[in-house]
């Protein structure tokens, strides 16, 4: 007889100051050792069930519920959020939220440690976590430094250094490179292998084929229906699109412009006057010591940069994707562009104007990979209203509207789910109409349908003037959107194409 892992009973819930309910009378039962997948359009209630196993709901997010949740016998809301340490692990969506410690190897012994276990057990379970999952050129490590796909490495071997027996992870792949999806995806079969509860909310499906027991869909805040997983995985690209899903299955070519053989002399200049210039963009982490006068970077300094660009001409008016490894200086190369990076020397050249080191920052706009960084008001639309330079009420409904947010107008950004957040911070940028847009990873979070509208918006940027580049691991949104690749390796530019040049790999 199966044992159950995890029993949710009639469950209703709404969130502190929330309009509606996040989830609406859902019912769920978990085996011991399945591996579940729950999916369904950003703001469905996929996250609000993780929460709700993990116990931070009802112990951190407070609001109105009914009902039961049970996790392995305790009864979640008489159970101490302590107490689930060692039988439930979660890898959040945005993995800052869960670092405890400034460097890698600390936060991955930080689980061990805090239940008290004997040193030696500490450092074997660290090396062998670090060993797993392919950890070791990352041990040794400050967190500040690392990529966002690096990070969320990280948060997974914290986890999994508990050993717990249930595994929740909430949009696990959404910072990662195609790569290290293949590694997550090495360590969730494992963590399968070993007999783990596994129940992961997500929004890429391609990787999890072949892994995943039973599906669940949800929208708004109920469970609509539920599969096998193979029989998940045979549903149409038509019925899955109706669903708000992406694809179960990508095309294999897809894969080939995130490679790092893909574009190899493929490098192409753009000839054409009508540009954006880009010179002498230096930047390194590591600042070297001076007594009188800093020496500014050059390229010279070649493998120590970060960011090594002696001079790159973006074609104006189009939409470039930026692709490249985890680490390999994509969000570094946005941030030096928009002037978020002080010590970054550079030059843009626009129309006949030269804009250095802070004046960059005038022309241009970026939305984060972690939108938290740049959610300042008490609500959606004033959020929106804040980046315009002439307020507009009707120009942020529209705006709104076309994102799918019109309706949480007066809700307070941070409490919506990661995909609306995500969204409102598009909508800032829409608003902003800067003349260099930058997007990191914006699509992350995001279901099919909202990247289908992130895609037409972005076109829409693009046609009214502005230069967008769109750092991205989601080859579904280039075919949407973009007109150029820039690929960006070891902090400089490996090489560029028009996307009429790769027909041949989407």
């Amino acid at each position: 007889m199966m044992q159950t892992a995890v029993e949710i009973k009639n469950v209703t819930y709404r969130y502190k100051g929330a309009g509606a309910e996040s989830l609406d009378n859902i019912s769920l039962t978990v085996n011991a050792g399945e591996a579940l997948l729950l999916c369904g359009a950003s703001g469905s209630g996929k996250t609000s069930v993780i929460r709700l196993i993990n116990g931070l709901i009802p112990h951190y997010y407070h609001g109105d519920m009914t009902g039961n949740v049970t996790v392995k016998g305790r009864d979640i809301a008489n159970t101490e959020l302590y107490e689930l340490a060692g039988i439930v692990g979660t890898v959040f969506q945005n993995p800052r939220s869960q670092f405890f410690s400034v460097d890698t190897d600390g936060e991955i012994a930080f689980g061990p440690e805090n239940i008290g276990l004997d040193p030696k057990e500490i450092r074997a379970r660290t090396e062998m976590t670090a060993k797993q999952m392919h950890l070791e050129k990352l041990l040794g490590r400050s967190l500040f430094e690392l990529s966002g796909g690096e990070k969320q490495r990280i948060a997974c071997a914290s986890v999994a250094a508990l050993l717990p027996e249930i595994i929740l992870l909430d949009e696990p792949s959404s910072n990662l490179d195609w790569e290290t999806i293949g590694q997550l995806r090495e360590i969730i079969g494992e963590w399968k292998r070993q007999g783990k509860t596994i129940i992961i909310s997500e929004h890429r499906l391609w990787y999890l084929k072949g892994l995943m027991d039973r599906v669940v869909y949800m929208d708004g805040g109920k469970i609509i229906c539920e599969w096998p997983g193979a029989e998940f995985e045979n549903l149409s690209e038509d019925e899955t699109k109706a669903m708000k899903l992406r694809p179960t299955v990508v095309k294999k070519e897809y894969t080939q412009m995130f490679e790092d053989k893909t574009g190899s002399g493929a490098f192409i200049q753009t000839e054409t006057s009508d540009g954006i210039l880009l010179k002498d963009f230096y930047f390194s982490y590591h600042h070297r010591p001076y007594v009188i006068r800093k020496k500014p970077f050059s390229s010279a300094d070649g493998e120590a940069l970060n960011l090594c660009i002696p001079k790159f001409l973006l074609p104006k008016g189009k939409i470039i994707g930026v692709v490249g490894r985890n680490g390999t200086g994509k969000s570094t190369f946005l941030r030096c562009l928009c002037g978020l990076e002080k010590d970054c020397t550079g030059v843009i050249v626009s129309d006949g104007k030269e804009y250095r080191k802070k004046h960059r920052i005038g022309i241009s706009y970026m939305v984060m990979q972690d939108v938290n960084h740049q959610l300042f008001t008490d609500s959606v639309e004033a959020e929106v209203m804040l980046s315009m330079k002439e307020k507009d009420e009707e120009k942020c409904h529209a705006i709104l509207d076309d994102l799918g947010l019109l309706a949480y107008k007066d809700t307070h950004p941070m409490a919506l789910s990661g995909g609306q957040k995500q969204r409102v911070a598009i909508a800032s940028a829409v608003a902003a109409g800067a003349k260099l847009l930058l997007f990191d990873e914006p699509t992350s979070g995001l279901d099919y349908a909202h990247m289908v509208t992130v895609g037409e918006l972005l076109k829409q940027l693009a046609n009214s003037g502005s230069t967008v580049l769109v750092s991205t691991h989601d080859p579904e949104l280039i075919e949407l959107s973009c007109d150029y690749i820039l690929r960006i390796k070891g902090g400089k530019v490996d090489s560029f194409w028009k996307t009429e040049k790769t027909a041949k790999f989407i």
